[in-house]
């Protein structure tokens, strides 16, 4: 194992144990995850779990809008949670609401706009301003998410490449469910929405990241709500997911690490 990734292994370790010394018990952090996190955090919470003997339980849910199960529809009703983990802006809302507290707020990654198409189609260039403004132009049709990334994509996106008018009768915003389906499916042939949502989508081929002169760059975060039960355990969980050690699971769901990857 590299000197350097043996070293921050063994910090952490060091770090669960003096948790563990400290707890004599367990406790259940309830978690609130919104969409975009969703590979990331699958894949990190059995180690948190695992490193100091916590468990977590969550609820999913979009960061923003106005279905039931949204994170700010859910606190709204008293749901209790310890940790939320959504879109940076909606989370600083919830924080001018009075409904997170300030200071517990941390960015765990990035996350940037990406294209795929249906598994075992060719996947055009979309490497340059002019290949992806050719590339919608020459599409039968296109799929984008109801998300922040959708509505970029819908409002900003194509007036910066000027095709509004041409992909307005072959442009739709698919709502509620992941977009890569549509594609998969047959329905569209080409679907956009954030890297980390398209991936996890058997059926469809990811093509790449769209040209980072037009990109969106949403940023997820973590923050406490007021009233959280376990603020303590809420912290060294949400230092876990922005530590070094975390960075290659958020890289490998498509998201964007704001840290190094440990070597």
């Amino acid at each position: 194992m590299p000197k350097m990734r043996r070293t921050l292994l063994i910090s952490w370790l060091a770090i669960s144990v003096s948790i563990l010394s400290a707890n004599s018990w367990s406790a259940e952090l309830k978690v609130m995850n919104s969409g975009g996190f969703t590979a990331a955090y699958k894949a990190l919470a059995p180690k948190f779990e695992q490193a100091t003997g916590n468990t977590l339980s969550t609820a999913w849910g979009p960061s923003m809008g106005t279905a039931p199960e949204a994170i700010p529809n859910r606190l709204q009703r008293g749901e209790p949670a310890d940790v939320v983990i959504m879109v940076g802006y909606a989370l600083d809302e919830l924080i001018k609401q009075g409904k997170v507290i300030p200071g517990s707020r941390a960015a765990l990654a990035d996350s940037r706009i990406g294209m795929v198409v249906r598994a075992g189609s060719a996947k055009p260039d979309i490497s340059t301003p002019e290949a992806l403004k050719k590339t919608l132009l020459q599409a039968k049709s296109i799929a984008y998410s109801d998300s922040a990334s959708g509505v970029y994509i819908e409002r900003e996106l194509f007036k910066k490449l000027g095709i509004e008018d041409q992909v307005k009768g072959k442009a739709k915003m698919i709502p509620k469910i992941p977009v890569a389906g549509v594609i998969a499916s047959g329905d569209y042939e080409l679907g956009f929405q954030q890297v980390s949502e398209l991936l996890p989508v058997a059926g469809a081929d990811f093509v790449g990241k769209i040209p980072e002169s037009l990109q969106s760059v949403t940023v997820f975060a973590a923050g406490i709500p007021t009233g959280a039960q376990h603020p303590d355990e809420a912290r060294q969980l949400i230092r876990f997911l922005a530590s070094p050690e975390a960075a290659p699971e958020v890289n490998k769901s498509g998201l964007d690490s704001l840290l190094p990857l440990s070597k």
